[in-house]
């Protein structure tokens, strides 16, 4: 049996975030001792890896929740689980282009930074600067056309 200490330091979770997936119920096995202290075993172990893996794929609580819950019905849920997975799968999706947009407008805001450095363009870098009601679209094009090289 391991204490919610011993079982956060074991996971790389705070005692805190222990107990929070407890109290919402993602823990099915948790157990207590006479003092109503959580106690974990090896399967308690287990369903808390898989709230952490599945809350670092972004997945909310909520999610999450239904998910164990399904898992605990057994085999018969799997293409409900499924299902859960796929929906968090494509929410993945969206943010990894969202990621790779804000690495595109970076790039190209680091090559508009290095020309002006360089003397090759004037800086008109500052808001405070630009004229009253620029569109959003007006800075993006002038920052990729002064950051290609």
């Amino acid at each position: 049996m391991y204490t919610v200490k011993e079982v956060a330091q074991m996971l790389d979770l705070s005692e805190h975030a222990v107990r929070f997936y407890t109290d919402k119920g993602l823990i099915p096995s948790i157990l207590r001792d006479q003092n109503n202290n959580r106690l974990f075993n090896e399967e308690s172990v287990n369903w808390l890896i898989g709230v952490k893996i599945l809350k670092q794929c972004g997945m909310s609580i909520e999610d999450i929740k239904t998910y164990a819950d399904l898992c605990l019905q057994g085999d018969s849920t799997i293409q409900e689980r499924y299902e859960i997975i796929l929906k968090q799968k494509e929410h993945a999706l969206l943010q990894l282009q969202e990621a790779k947009n804000t690495v595109n407008y970076l790039e190209a805001k680091t090559n508009y930074y290095l020309n002006i450095i360089e003397g090759v363009i004037a800086d008109s870098s500052n808001p405070a600067k630009w004229p009253l009601k620029y569109e959003v679209h007006e800075v993006w094009d002038s920052i990729k056309k002064a950051g290609a090289k």
